[in-house]
């Protein structure tokens, strides 16, 4: 039964170099050679059709079809030249996935490669297969996918692929890119009317998303060897190995040669695409790894996140190895976060978020700074709901990752900034005084970049220049908490900008109509704003305190996005409709259960086919061996006490996996969603799932290496 373990164990020892050759000694020779950006829309489109197309852009318009048809011709001579043959609208379902169904460039009717703005502006894939919440039948199949001209074309391996949306033949949204587009354009509208109170030539503002991608790598023949791995992205069982991560030396160590080789080969393939990865770097866990990308605009780094998870799996594949984005794939080591690096910068250049030697200058960004925490501090219980899986589930609150609770890092500095700001009374400013020296605004350019810390316990950090959201999971696609956070901070400014107003109208001077609003931010969003441990009990007890949710399990946890204060939020912003919002609550709950019954069953299949037989065997060895040393008058206490051990635990498997399956059985009858994913949580993964590994793990102490059937901890993490 073990031998598919030795086997892998071999394959590991012998495995040859992959060569990996790069097009160009420079980068910048490739960079975005397989990507139809605007640079290459520039050399092949006229100069008016161009025009209209970025117009298109800038404006969030429907390209009118002429010019789809000019861009449409452009694109397909410039993919045939690259030897491209087929054409795709690639797409962004609700399996948390992307999509795509490839059509032929070649038209049989003609007898020749036909490609017109009707094929790149829409196309009709089934749309009954696809999660949908409810929102279409199973009879009901048409959907359309519909080009999204904001993020770049490309082509992978030989296909033409189009970045679309994807939405019901009713208009309901079926995906992850239609809410965050219309949660963009709300944060843009809202955040240029806040802009014009201080700078009348803003006339746009783009949120930028700087992504950093945690994950595993391990060897292809050990993870072919670990059912649980192939099934569900995580170990469910295996015991610690002596060293993990204790040491502390894998943390920005030298990276090893084959882990080296299959990076350098990602990022070429990814630079090819466009895609501006700019770092790598061992994590804190053995087999643990990192890539960043230059941020960019959130719906193109969102797009180039998904896409870089795909490259990296095909690369990996061809090193002989397997990429694990699970959030939590080796339990007691630490897991896989993916955190967003957030801003808003405006078309003239300015970031919203990077204080600034002038102190007018440093007005904008408290009023930027200050709603945002205000934003977070009334959309909390929203933001948790947003990175909730069943994967990040295990990571957070772990001593790796941030809690459930949500609150605001902001360092000692602003801190005593907003501190100052909030006690400073009424504002009497008599004439020729320096209102923001008297405000203690200048304090900020000279200090703020040398003090403003990082705190690596906080979900929501400040970080100099950009909020750093460091709950989501590895596994994530980023849409949904990009889209949550960009609505949320689209109301909020939205909020400011009619408050503001209100008092001018009244009478007060726009600068102290400004100062007067955020002090009442400041202090109604206080309790959401904690510098200290955020893994400590004492946060847990202070965080109840100040009345902060902490719903660490997801079923509950999505609970939050279906209130009826979110739903005004999105039907007032139009990112959604109720419809839309109730329809991703079932996906969400559905999802959670299939991926507890996935991993319920998982452990039950190892745990009777593999484990068991395996640990009886050792056990009637034992026996034997008892026996001898019985026969020859020798002491086999020790044995007994061994097999009584080993037996124990055997029971244990064999009772909780029985229990567990008629468990499942009972919860399945259960016909509301929500009760069914709760029970799920409560009664199969929080009563069965550790008391299972445990009596597993200590099976793998017990029985023979020689004998044990899963490739161990130590040769996953620490054989490449």
């Amino acid at each position: 039964m073990a031998q598919l373990r030795h086997q892998a164990l071999n394959l590991v020892q012998t495995r040859e170099k992959v060569e990996v050759q790069a097009p160009s000694k420079r980068i910048s020779e490739y960079f975005g050679e397989m990507a139809f950006t605007k640079a290459q829309m520039q050399t092949t489109l006229s100069p008016e059709v161009y025009k209209r197309v970025t117009d298109s852009i800038k404006n969030r318009k429907k390209v009118d079809i002429e010019t789809a048809d000019a861009v449409a011709a452009a694109v397909k001579n410039w993919a045939l030249e690259r030897g491209v043959t087929h054409y795709t609208h690639w797409f962004q379902p609700l399996t948390g996935a992307t999509a795509e169904k490839h059509d032929s460039f070649f038209d049989p009717s003609k007898g020749i490669e036909n490609f017109r703005a009707e094929a790149l502006v829409q196309q009709e894939p089934d749309a009954s297969s696809f999660p949908n919440g409810g929102i279409r039948s199973t009879f009901e199949a048409r959907g359309y996918t519909a080009w999204d001209p904001s993020s770049p074309i490309f082509i992978y391996g030989k296909t033409l692929c189009i970045p679309t949306i994807f939405v019901a033949y009713t208009g309901e949204a079926l995906d992850h890119k239609a809410p965050l587009l219309k949660a963009l354009e709300a944060v843009d509208k809202a955040a240029v009317k806040v802009c014009r109170l201080f700078d009348r030539n803003v006339s746009k503002v783009n949120a930028s998303l700087g992504w950093e991608q945690e994950y595993f790598v391990v060897d292809k023949a050990l993870y072919n060897a670990r059912p649980d791995l192939v099934m569900g992205g995580r170990t469910l069982y295996g015991h610690n190995p002596a060293r993990g991560q204790q040491l502390d030396d894998h943390y920005f160590g030298s990276i090893p040669s084959r882990i080296y080789d299959f990076m350098k080969d990602y990022e070429i393939e990814s630079h090819k695409l466009g895609i501006p990865l700019m770092t790598r770097h061992n994590e804190v866990a053995p087999a643990q790894y990192e890539a960043a990308p230059m941020y960019g605009p959130v719906n193109e780094a969102t797009d180039q996140n998904q896409l870089l998870k795909d490259v990296m799996e095909k690369v990996a594949n061809k090193h002989n190895l397997r990429v694990l984005f699970h959030e939590k794939p080796f339990a007691e080591l630490n897991g896989s976060g993916k955190h967003n690096n957030w801003s808003l910068v405006t078309d003239t250049g300015v970031n919203l978020f990077q204080p600034s030697s002038s102190a007018k200058d440093n007005l904008l960004f408290l009023t930027f700074f200050v709603t945002t925490i205000k934003a977070v501090h009334e959309y909390a219980d929203l933001i948790r709901s947003s990175i909730a899986s069943a994967g990040n589930d295990f990571r957070l609150g772990a001593n790796e990752a941030p809690p459930a609770i949500i609150s605001v890092f902001i360092g000692s500095t602003l801190t005593k900034v907003l501190d100052k700001l909030e006690k400073s009374g009424d504002i009497m400013v008599e004439k020729g005084e320096n209102l923001y020296m008297k405000l203690g605004i200048d304090q900020i350019p000279p200090i703020i970049l040398d003090n403003t810390d990082r705190n690596r316990t906080s979900p929501f950090a400040f970080t100099g220049n950009k909020f750093e959201f460091r709950a989501v999971g590895s596994d994530a696609n980023v849409s949904d908490p990009m889209m949550v956070l960009n609505t949320i901070m689209a109301d909020q400014l939205a909020d400011f900008y009619k408050k503001v107003n209100k008092k001018i109208d009244g009478g007060r001077e726009k600068r102290l109509a400004i100062i007067d609003i955020l002090r009442d931010y400041i202090k109604e969003s206080k309790p959401i704003r904690f510098e200290g441990d955020g893994y400590s009990d004492d946060w847990v007890k202070e965080a109840a305190k100040r009345k902060l949710s902490n719903e660490r399990e997801t079923p509950r946890a999505l609970d939050f996005s279906v209130t009826d204060k979110v739903v005004k939020l999105y039907e007032k912003h139009k990112v959604m409709t109720k419809v839309e919002i109730e329809a991703r609550h079932e996906i969400r709950l559905e999802n959670y259960i299939m991926k507890v019954q996935i991993e319920s069953r998982m452990m039950g299949d190892i745990a009777s086919n593999m484990i068991i037989p395996t640990a009886t065997k050792y056990q009637s060895q034992l026996i034997e061996n008892a026996k001898g040393l019985n026969e020859l008058g020798l002491d086999a206490t020790e044995i007994k006490k061994t097999i009584e051990q080993v037996s124990t635990h055997i029971n244990n498997v064999r009772r909780l996996s029985h229990e567990m399956t008629e468990e499942r059985k009972r919860i399945n009858k259960i016909e509301d969603i929500r009760e069914r994913a709760i029970e799920y949580c409560d009664s199969v993964k929080g009563k069965y799932f550790e008391p299972l590994r445990y009596a597993v793990d200590k099976l793998e102490l017990l029985v023979d290496d020689e004998d044990w059937p899963l490739p161990k901890y130590r040769e996953l993490l620490f054989l490449r």
